[in-house]
């Protein structure tokens, strides 16, 4: 018997045998990641500054008649503003001005191109109901062919509700 054997007999110990091991498990510790998403929640629960001012919008929004329904982008039913002075003796010698942002037109029939593609068609297009009002203003020396004319064009261009102003100086 070799030493080997004597030893392992006095000894008297279990056969050797040889240990497998197993592939480690692979897998995340989520724990730790928790805790720092939680911690950075916190946080920025805690420095934000939540304003009054941050919550709430001013809207003015038009008062609901009962049993009518307001379109918010109508337009204010401001008349327009149509003013004729005459310039000279001449029947073509007048001057026509309408109030605003539109500036001058050359003619009466200038003036009726103006009104006519100004006017709703039903269809999204124009600015002017026909019933929105129309002033004609005269001066103080026009001629009254010329403010007629003036009147006269809108009545072509299909508006309904147009008058005349005190002649003004």
């Amino acid at each position: 018997m070799s030493t080997g054997e004597l030893l392992h007999e006095a000894v008297d110990l279990p056969p050797v045998r040889r240990r497998v091991r197993e592939a480690p498990a692979i897998g995340l510790n989520l724990t730790s990641m928790i805790d720092v998403v939680f911690l950075l929640l916190i946080y920025f629960m805690v420095a934000t500054d939540f304003k009054q001012a941050e919550e709430v919008y001013r809207l003015d929004l038009p008062e609901r008649i009962e049993g009518m329904s307001v379109d918010p982008f109508q337009l204010d039913d401001e008349p327009l503003r149509i003013m004729v002075r005459s310039t000279g003796p001449g029947d073509e010698e007048y001057r026509i001005h309408i109030d605003g942002p539109w500036g001058e037109v050359n003619d009466f029939e200038g003036l009726y191109e103006f009104l006519d593609s100004r006017r709703l068609d039903g269809m999204g297009g124009g600015l002017f109901a026909e019933d929105h009002p129309l002033i004609v203003i005269p001066g103080a020396d026009t001629r009254w062919s010329d403010a007629v004319g003036a009147f006269n064009a809108a009545v072509r261009a299909g508006y309904l509700n147009i008058t005349f102003e005190e002649i003004s100086s």
